[in-house]
């Protein structure tokens, strides 16, 4: 089975211009962990080429605690190797990308509470239908009635989170086979992470053609089950204290696991360090021949 596996819409035309094609710098090693400095729009458009052409794809996101996960568990650097576009959901890691030398932007910062206007804006225009896997019993049918007062055309299905999901187990097959009876284009999996990141990583053989999202904690925000942070605080980079303020026991992860990330910050300045040093004797050539 392993063998089989692969590694707010009105503002939307007053956005920049975006790619069409996929250009090798966008896909950076930073801290260890490979991710795509793409744009939302860039997302849709890599969403809607795989769905044309019916063909399975991931979409994940990295943060600093996704890697740091992906230090300690085999399973999540096996998801990770297995997606095929990596969003980057954490502005202090865009800023640090920056910082050694990779052409980040702040624009590059990809969460669904960020693209999920213009996400379901299109969903209901191209007549998607969505799969969500994720939260408690009745999260998610309340998030979709709260969906569909906005986007009443919405194609939406969805079972909640809260099931055996071990690889083999009745509950977890069930999942699966409501899933494909559904026949999703984009499956929507908010596990928390790594649940969600391992659930489908599992279940990725077994789950029919679409893409598929891994979203956190989407349907809590759109259920009302969740207060998400402003979403100034976004771009900002601080969108983790408001976090911290309203769950506290989130203090390991913001102020211990990045110290696990020191190692790879080293190799991520030396290179910068290296990249620099070859640079300056092309820049005095150029200089000479001026």
């Amino acid at each position: 089975m392993l063998g089989q596996r692969r590694a707010n819409s009105d503002q939307a035309a007053e956005r920049r211009p975006y790619r069409r094609a996929r250009r090798p710098e966008e896909r950076v090693r930073v801290l260890g962990g490979l991710m795509d400095l793409v744009k939302p729009e860039e997302v849709f458009h890599f969403t809607a080429a795989q769905i044309n052409a019916r063909r399975k794809a991931i979409v994940g996101n990295h943060n600093l605690h996704s890697l740091y996960l992906m230090r300690r568990d085999p399973e999540i650097r096996a998801f990770y190797d297995l997606c095929d576009l990596i969003e980057v959901d954490s502005v202090p890691l865009i800023a640090w990308a920056r910082l050694v030398g990779r052409s980040s932007r702040r624009f590059h910062r990809c969460t669904y509470l960020d693209w999920r206007s213009d996400f379901w804006t299109w969903a209901e225009r191209e007549g998607l239908r969505v799969f969500f896997v994720g939260g408690e019993p009745g999260v998610a049918d309340r998030a979709i009635q709260r969906l569909h007062a906005e986007w009443p055309r919405a194609r939406i299905g969805a079972h909640h989170g809260y099931f055996d999901a071990r690889e083999g187990a009745e509950e977890n097959q069930a999942v699966v086979d409501q899933v494909a009876a559904f026949a999703p284009d984009i499956l929507l999996v908010g596990m928390g992470m790594p649940r969600q990141e391992a659930w489908v990583w599992r279940n990725f053989d077994a789950l029919p053609p679409c893409v598929m999202f891994t979203v956190g904690g989407a349907f809590d925000y759109e259920a009302g089950a969740q207060t998400p942070a402003p979403r100034w605080m976004g771009p900002l980079g601080i969108e983790w204290l408001f976090r911290l303020a309203t769950n506290p026991r989130l203090i390991g992860r913001y102020t211990l696991e990045p110290w696990r990330l020191i190692g790879p910050a080293f190799v991520d300045l030396a290179l910068a360090a290296r990249a620099a040093v070859s640079r300056r004797p092309a820049a005095a050539a150029l200089r000479r021949a001026s």
